[in-house]
């Protein structure tokens, strides 16, 4: 029987063999959730060897990774080879969960068809260009687009691959136009979508049920249990505590890490990925895991045991921790080891706030 915290930690590469690049990292998780960019950035790191903030900061303004809308729905980092068939397979649920805002924003086929026309038109070429910057492009042409409705008429031309993230303008988010920016994207037919995108889940994930990959990437329960079907003999399933986990059939155990401290980033997808975070959490914790997913929380032996924050400062960064726990020395240290290691990322010392 898997212990499914270790397991989990091994699976998402936090622990044991890391990867080189973030594009690496990306494929291998499937997609992973970008909405903090700060801090999704240091969700990559820490799957890889030696990163740095630099180093994640290139491979996304070279396209190297992308970022877009893709489940759920919020910002998720994709390779280029990967967004047009994840994005074919997931979008049409997230368009129609969003048929209400669209309602109560008088967005209609009609208008998303003149403002994809515009926004392609806009971006072709090399263009890359701000949210703003397609706003005053769609009110040359006639369409009203500002704040939210503007955020909902970009969205939907994500979510119809047209658009994507361009390279960074100073702080600056870009858009660029998503056949320029991965030109070698695979396009695949939807039982094989399927497939696939169930299968580096639970490769990367697992162990994990059956909700909680249906809340990851918001298909239905049908259709996953569909691509576990078609996948056969390659997952294998266990029942633990009254829950059905489901796992890789060559998964390897992993080997103890109850003295190895973890500092998560906000939505880190160790957190985020799961609808059931209890595999993670001591019940003692409940109170503060209902929040899990909107505070930086650091793991000691993969499961949660606290929550830590960030000050960055021109020569350094200030971390402050709030554990839910009186740490031992053994636990302090692994803790103070992992702050080391998110300092060496950002290329900054760290300062412990006392």
């Amino acid at each position: 029987m898997p212990n499914i915290a270790l397991q989990r930690l091994y699976n998402q590469r936090l622990e044991g063999t890391k990867f080189e690049t973030p594009s690496e990292v990306v494929a291998w998780m499937g997609a992973v959730q970008g909405q903090e960019y700060p801090f999704a950035k240091w969700a990559l790191g820490m799957r890889m060897e030696k990163a740095t903030d630099e180093v994640v900061e290139k491979s996304f303004n070279d396209g190297a990774i992308l970022r877009t809308h893709l489940m759920r729905p919020t910002w998720h980092f994709v390779t280029p080879a990967d967004i047009r068939w994840i994005i074919e397979l997931t979008a049409p649920r997230v368009l129609a969960r969003s048929a209400y805002s669209d309602r109560e924003l008088e967005l209609d086929k009609i208008l998303y068809r003149r403002s994809d026309a515009a926004i392609a038109k806009t971006l072709r070429d090399g263009q890359h260009l701000t949210r703003p910057e397609l706003g005053a492009a769609l009110a040359r042409v006639g369409i009203v687009a500002e704040g939210r409705r503007l955020a909902h008429i970009v969205f939907h031309a994500e979510l119809k691959g047209i658009a994507c993230s361009g390279p960074r303008r100073g702080k600056q988010f870009t858009y660029a136009l998503l056949d320029e920016r991965a030109p070698h994207a695979k396009t695949l037919a939807r039982d094989e979508a399927l497939v696939e995108l169930t299968r580096r889940y639970f490769t990367s994930h697992g162990p994990a049920t059956v909700q909680d990959f249906a809340w990851w990437s918001g298909l239905t329960v049908a259709d996953i249990k569909a691509g576990l079907a078609m996948l056969g003999s390659q997952f294998i399933h266990e029942v633990i505590d009254g829950q059905t986990y489901w796992f890789s059939a060559s998964m390897s155990a992993g080997k103890d890490v109850s003295l190895t401290a973890h500092l998560l980033p906000v939505l880190d997808e160790y957190i985020v990925a799961y609808k059931d975070p209890s595999a993670i959490y001591n019940a003692a914790f409940a109170e503060q895991a209902k929040n899990h997913n909107f505070v930086s929380t650091f793991a000691i032996g993969g499961q949660i045991v606290g929550e830590w924050k960030r000050v960055l400062q021109k020569d350094a960064v200030v971390i402050a921790a709030n554990p839910f726990i009186t740490l031992t020395a053994a636990e302090q240290r692994a803790f103070d080891a992992a702050a080391h290691r998110y300092g060496e990322f950002l290329g900054l010392p760290v300062l412990h706030e006392s």
